[in-house]
Parts: structure tokens; sequence; C-alpha cells
């Protein structure tokens, strides 16, 4: 926190001998972004905007600040923009995984469209696993498993897939499908924290104590600031 406040203040004497340097002015974006001052930092790309209304970048990474700051709604409008200005197949999928979280159908047109330029597996991935966060929001889950598993098939190091895929089982009361789910993830992955969570979830939800506690565990080591573990093992030991 230090380090970053020590820049913030070298920035801010930069800037002020070099006004017009749109670098500087995005590196203390980022300072301010590190330091959770959100509008601030909205503040200093809406000042880039005002100059250069056109360009992509800025609108970007204007939608990321946002997006961070947890204000969706703000977030979509400046990815939209962005898209209109240049559609990039990242700004869409940034703007699609905004919009199938919040059940808007046209995360899936967007989707498509990101398909259609065949990019390759890494994007079918992200395609797959957006239509899938999509159709599980609304309730479809049949429909979200098959996309999550091509998701898979595509990058079988997608871990965000095996974690929806695991929720929808374990949602379901369905503990010890999604306990293998989980399981699986942590073989493909034995560093994912999470993967060793949510089996510990499994567990005590199957009333197994000992095996809940000792992924409790686990995922702390792996993860040393997950509150929910902490709290899971104050209430088990």
């Amino acid at each position: 926190m230090k380090e970053n406040t020590a820049l913030l203040q070298q920035l801010e004497k930069q800037i002020a001998v070099n006004r017009d340097s749109i670098g500087l002015r995005l590196k203390l974006v980022d300072a301010l972004d590190s330091l959770n001052n959100y509008k601030e930092a909205a503040a200093q790309l809406d000042s880039l905007i005002n100059k250069d209304s056109l360009n992509y970048g800025l609108w970007f990474r204007k939608g990321k600040l946002l997006e961070t700051a947890k204000d969706t709604f703000n977030a979509v409008l400046s990815y939209t923009k962005a898209i209109k200005i240049y559609p990039s197949p990242d700004g869409q999928l940034q703007l699609a995984n905004l919009l199938a979280e919040s059940k808007n159908e046209n995360a899936l047109l967007l989707c498509q469209r990101v398909q259609e330029l065949r990019l390759g597996r890494e994007y079918s991935a992200h395609c797959n696993f957006i239509a899938a966060v999509y159709f599980s929001r609304v309730g479809n889950k049949q429909k979200a498993l098959q996309l999550f598993d091509a998701c898979i098939n595509d990058n079988f190091g997608y871990m965000e897939a095996y974690q929806e895929k695991g929720f929808i089982f374990y949602d379901d009361k369905k503990f010890e499908e999604a306990l293998k789910i989980f399981q699986m993830a942590a073989k493909v992955n034995n560093t994912y924290a999470d993967a060793y969570y949510w089996q510990a979830k499994c567990f005590e939800a199957m009333n197994k104590k000992q095996d809940a506690i000792k992924n409790y565990q686990a995922s702390l080591v792996l993860d040393k600031d997950l509150k929910e573990a902490k709290e899971a093992l104050k209430r088990l030991q």
C-alpha cells in the first residue's frame, strides 16, 4: 500500500510537468485502481475520453475499472461504447460476461459473433463458458451443464467451468456429484484453493466432519485469505 501511495505521488508530480501524457495518466489510473480509489480513477479516464471520445482502449479500460468497482450498469455502458467503436473479441466477451450474469440473452448473441470468428479453442472455451453461465442463471441447468462440458473440452484447465458446474449440483443438494467435480478440478490444478474449499463444503453437507476439516485446511494453505474457510474451521473444530 505504501509503495502504491508513493507511486501515486510520483505520478502526480510527473503529470503536473507533462499534462498531455496519456501514458502517465493511464499509469495514474492503474495506481488509483490499486488503491480502490475508483471514483478518482474514473474521473481521470473521463478527462481522457473527453479529449478522445472514439478511443476504444479508453472506454474498455473504463469498463474494466467500473466492473472492478462493482458498478455493473455503467460498466455495461462503457463496454457497449467500446465495441461500437471497435468490435474486438475481448471487448465483446467482457460485455457478454456481465450480461450473462444479469440474465440478459444478448450475451448469447455476442458469444455467437465471437464464435463465428473462429479464433481457436481458447476463445471457443470462453464463449461456451459465458453461454453456460447465462443458462445457469436463468435456470436451464441441462443446457448449462452441456456448455460447461464443451468449455472444458476446449480447455481442460478452465477452472471456473468446473466450479460453476459443481455449483449446479451443490445447489440441488447432490453433494456426491458436486464433490466429484471439485475433486476433478483439484486433480487438474492442485493449487486451486477453491477446489478444496468446495470439497470441504460438500463433505460438511454430507456430515463428514474430518474430511471437511482436512479440505478447509488445504484451501487455506493455498489461499490464506479465504475468510469463509477460516470461519468454517472455527465452527467445526
